[in-house]
């Protein structure tokens, strides 16, 4: 089991530094979509530059021009690109060829998606890599948390590897660790902890 940091509220300096003070605790560093917007691919030549032993992911939530916007993050050193679930398959499918093309790989984002069971079916059809559990800040906002659609994703999915995000903190690990993702991705949590290292460290030992 992964553990993916999202940065997304820094700047470039800010978060290479962020970084390295937890690097030994995270397997995945996501360069949010604020981030990579921006940023652009200067944030994913950098991170890459700064930790090569690390994976990286470019949180671009492709909706469109899926091998183009695809071929432009693995090309600058990404080792994930996101797509929308809610593309047009497609999108997707370029975006998978890509991925294919470049031996990389693609996470395919279920925010937003209304009939996961479907949706599901028809991302394992084509052949995706990776399908992501996610709620939004807006729906946090309102109370809504990723449990229950990882326990829909997990009775559903077949094939692909399953990632989750969404106000995760070492106070809620334990629930999404039961249900066994293959990536749990925190952001804020860590980010603005009083302690980013322990947090951390609580949410990764508890994954182990």
């Amino acid at each position: 089991m992964k553990l993916q940091l999202a940065l997304d509220e820094m700047n470039l300096v800010d978060a290479l530094r962020f970084t390295d003070r937890v690097a030994e605790h995270i397997d995945i560093i996501e360069i949010g979509t604020p981030f990579c917007l921006t940023e652009g691919n200067r944030a994913i030549r950098e991170f890459r530059r700064f930790f090569p032993d690390k994976e990286i992911l470019a949180d671009l939530k492709i909706m469109d021009g899926g091998y183009f916007e695809a071929s432009n993050a693995y090309e600058a050193g990404a080792d994930y690109a996101t797509i929308l679930g809610v593309s047009d398959n497609l999108t997707i499918e370029a975006a998978l060829k890509s991925a294919r093309d470049h031996d990389k790989k693609l996470v395919v984002d279920m925010i937003c998606v209304e009939d996961l069971k479907t949706r599901i079916a028809k991302m394992e059809e084509i052949g995706v890599d990776i399908l992501a559990v996610h709620t939004g800040a807006d729906q946090q906002a309102i109370g809504r948390e990723p449990i229950q659609d990882l326990e829909v994703m997990k009775a559903n999915a077949k094939k692909s590897e399953i990632a989750v995000a969404g106000g995760i903190s070492s106070k809620t690990i334990d629930k999404y660790v039961a249900l066994k993702p293959e990536i749990v991705i925190v952001g804020s949590a860590i980010f603005k902890a009083e302690d980013p290292v322990a947090e951390a460290k609580a949410i990764k030992d508890a994954m182990l």
